[in-house]
């Protein structure tokens, strides 16, 4: 990968921002030589590597590498033989700790299952050495001091030492007795490491000895005794032999082989954390030259700020050409593209949308900014097109090309002329391309071309701001004349410089405007029907929801009935039975017993009957099939799936599907569910009063449950009156007005409860608060009955 481009695109920024997640010096340093490779395996393997690290912070947490140093001249040492310093025995205790500490962070919990990922070998690698460890961390008390039972032979030197320097100051206790007229003072002082007694200078002759200092006024000199000469030798020697017993470590490889894996975890950690720093993914990568970025944000720039831009380049076409005016986004989207490129071959994730997918190149070349050099005279045309003679001669077919401002600082006929010849050649080589400039005769070409495709950086003419949105397929305008005009620009010179376009150059300014126009009314219109859409399928979803509550119902209303009607069945027969029990008592002595008991079972006969109809459990048999065309509104039907008789209240569609009203239900059935009756009789829940009452919602007697003849006027009543009830008799009595009025569709009902105590109207809100079909309910105003009613309004 050359340099050039990496320099250009700001690699390096990315790789300073990735030394500053790296814990040890080994790691920063790793950090720093990373390169983008151009091997696809050696890519998909540091990608995965780097997302496994994101897996692993985002369900343990960070691992920090605090404690790794580089030991490998200290254990060079060790293998020729050398020895090593407490500091350096520190170092090497450091990083076992960090290589235990890592190695129990890599572990997977015991109680789950989790697949091995691509950092499990390196953390099964590990060797903490950890009694090697615990012996380093015993015996070295601090980089000066090193504990006397570190190992057998440091026991014993220092054991000699002791003895050794206990005889040195016996010794020169005794001579220092024996001689103080011939010393300046009574002490024993050390002179280069050795023992020493100060004697006056005028008695030198008188005490043998070495000389090894004397004082600033030459009046005393500092005398090893030569008795003392082979004592203080025996103890240099044993000082010697301390610090080899010292400086002794075994296990050399396994030293280095943790190093080795822990500085570069540290380093796939780093670019972990940096992944997460800027919320990146991990891209797919393959080797069709290929391009999509989703909602990629250039991760220099402010992530608050910068506009999220989608590429793609490679498929349909390989080469792109970017037009729009400047501080528009073109140079962002340009090195965009180039530096996710670097980063992924580098095995960094970039920030960008999931499922992003990025080609491998061997090389990417970017021409960008401004080449102009003071020193080798070149100016800007000439900076640029040596990089560009530099380009050509190197990319091919496996090389990603970027030019910002093509052919830019010369003459803009020959400058586009170029830049269409430079683009047609590396078009020509398959190699991907994209560029940004002005030239409209570039727009031509990439609409005249197969396998190019023009793109605009979106430019708002009202605020003159440019809104940083990439749109592949579209051309870009210049927006000159707009942007002077709003800016204050005399109409009578903008009308000036209009005619002096040529009119092939003002038809196509013009085409562009249009198509400009009529884009952003498609991406109006579609936004509005993408409102709704999402309006009706919520609209959907809530009837849906509507009617599976209307079905729960249903089901429980007739259930209820049912059961109901049973129930009144039965004690219907028990009296019946008790009845003819006591007639038959009364009239055994008449002699029509017999006729009586004929009687009775024949009325045991008909009740049974009776309670074999009102079963919920329809017995299918053969049915008269009935036509579409014949039936008609009004016509009474018996729906066999519910046993129940009704009148069609709507024709049937095209499913066969039409509405039957069955009392108080309203259902849509299947015209195949359905029977013709002879009478539209018409059953349902609470559709039957007992004889000499009246039916109703408000009455306090109604059964809730038979048969009644209906016309096709029934109604449910838009009122209740529970005056005099008690809480008791008044719920279920209100509950089941409530139920027949949201069925038959009322939207609003008026409950009258009175003022009283309040318990009633506490009692009918409770009751309210439980129903989920109720909308709102308020108190009544004046002249609705004020706090004495209750207004019910259904959803």
């Amino acid at each position: 990968m050359n340099q050039k481009a990496l320099q250009t695109l700001e690699f390096y920024k990315i790789i300073e921002r990735l030394t500053d997640f790296a814990h040890s010096e080994p790691g920063k340093k790793l950090c720093r030589e990373l390169v983008p490779s151009s091997d696809f395996h050696e890519i998909v393997q540091n990608q995965t590597e780097t997302a496994d690290a994101v897996s692993r912070v985002r369900m343990k947490g960070s691992l920090s590498f605090a404690g790794v140093s580089d030991v490998g001249d200290s254990l060079k040492r060790l293998e020729i033989g050398g020895s090593l310093s407490a500091h350096e025995l520190l170092s090497i205790s450091g990083l076992l700790t960090c290589a235990a500490r890592a190695k129990n962070y890599g572990r997977h919990p015991e109680n789950q299952e989790i697949p091995d990922d691509s950092l499990d070998g390196m953390f099964r690698a590990l060797e903490p050495l950890t009694n090697v460890n615990q012996e380093i961390t015993r015996c070295i008390l601090s980089e000066e001091e090193i504990a006397d039972d570190a190992s057998p032979g440091l026991r014993h030197v220092r054991r000699q030492m002791k003895i050794t320097a206990d005889r040195v100051h016996t010794q020169l206790n005794s001579i220092l007795n024996s001689s103080r007229t011939l010393l300046q003072d009574a002490v024993i002082t050390m002179r280069d490491g050795r023992y020493c007694l100060p004697v006056k200078a005028e008695h030198k002759s008188q005490f043998p000895g070495m000389v090894h200092d004397q004082s600033s006024t030459g009046s005393t000199l500092f005398i090893e005794p030569m008795a003392i000469i082979k004592l203080n030798n025996e103890l240099r020697e044993l000082e010697l032999q301390e610090r080899k017993e010292i400086e002794m470590v075994p296990y050399v490889e396994p030293i280095r082989a943790d190093f080795q894996i822990l500085t570069k975890l540290d380093f796939i950690f780093a670019k972990g954390a940096l992944s997460r720093s800027y919320k990146g993914s991990m891209p797919v990568f393959n080797q069709n030259g290929y391009i999509e970025i989703k909602d990629g944000r250039h991760p220099l720039l402010d992530p608050k700020t910068v506009v999220p831009i989608n590429i793609w380049l490679g498929k349909d076409f390989d080469l792109l050409i970017v037009t729009g005016p400047n501080t528009g986004g073109k140079t962002v989207s340009l090195k965009t593209v180039g530096l996710f490129t670097l980063m992924g071959q580098a095995g960094l994730q970039i920030p960008a949308f999931e499922g992003s997918k990025l080609a491998v190149f061997d090389d990417v070349f970017a021409d960008i900014g401004d080449e102009q050099s003071i020193e080798q005279s070149l100016s800007t045309f000439s900076g640029h097109m040596k990089n560009i003679v530099s380009i050509l001669s190197q990319a091919d077919s496996r090389s990603l090309c970027l030019f910002d401002e093509l052919g830019a600082g010369t003459d803009p006929t020959e400058g586009a002329a170029l830049a269409i010849a430079v683009l047609s050649f590396l078009h020509n080589m398959k190699c991907r391309t994209m560029a940004t400039t002005h030239y409209s005769e570039l727009k031509v070409f990439a609409l005249t071309t197969p396998g190019v495709e023009n793109a605009c950086c979106e430019f708002n003419v009202e605020t003159l701001r440019p809104t940083y949105r990439l749109l592949i397929g579209i051309p870009g305008k210049s927006n000159a004349f707009a942007i002077s005009k709003k800016l204050g620009l005399p109409d009578y010179i903008i009308d000036d410089a209009r005619a002096r376009l040529e009119s092939n150059d003002e038809a196509f300014e013009d085409l562009l405007a249009n198509l400009e126009e009529s884009r952003v009314t498609i991406e109006k219109e579609r936004a509005e029907i993408a409102a709704y859409k999402e309006e009706i399928a919520r609209l959907k979803k809530g009837l849906e929801k509507k009617e599976e509550r209307l079905d729960e119902r249903k089901e429980k209303l007739l259930k209820n009935a049912n059961e109901e009607a049973q129930r009144i069945l039965r004690e219907a027969k028990e009296t019946a039975d008790q009845t003819i029990r006591n007639i038959n008592r009364l009239a055994s002595s008449t002699g029509v017993g017999k006729e009586l008991e004929a009687e009775r079972t024949r009325l045991r006969n008909k009740l049974d009957q009776v309670d074999k109809n009102l079963s919920l459990k329809n017995e299918k048999g053969p049915k008269k099939t009935i036509s579409p065309k014949k039936i008609k509104i009004g016509d009474g039907v018996r729906v066999l799936s519910m046993n129940l008789n009704g009148t069609v209240s709507s024709l049937p569609n095209a499913r066969g599907e039409l509405y039957v009203q069955m009392g108080i239900l309203r259902s849509l059935v299947n015209i195949k569910d359905l029977e013709l009756l002879e009478e539209a009789s018409i059953t349902g829940p609470g559709m039957e009063t007992p004889a000499g009452k009246k039916g109703g919602a408000g009455n306090r007697n109604a059964t809730g449950a038979g048969k009644i003849k209906m016309s096709k006027s029934f109604s449910v009543s838009p009122e209740i009156n529970l005056i005099g009830m008690t809480v008791d008799e008044a719920t279920p009595v209100l509950e089941k007005y409530l139920d027949d009025a949201y069925l038959a569709h009322l939207p609003q009902v008026r409950v009258v409860h009175g003022r009283g105590t309040g318990a009633l109207k506490a009692a009918v809100h409770r009751q309210l608060k439980k129903l989920k079909y109720v909308k709102e309910f308020r108190l009544g105003t004046f002249g609705e009955g004020d706090t004495g009613v209750t207004i019910v309004t259904f959803k």
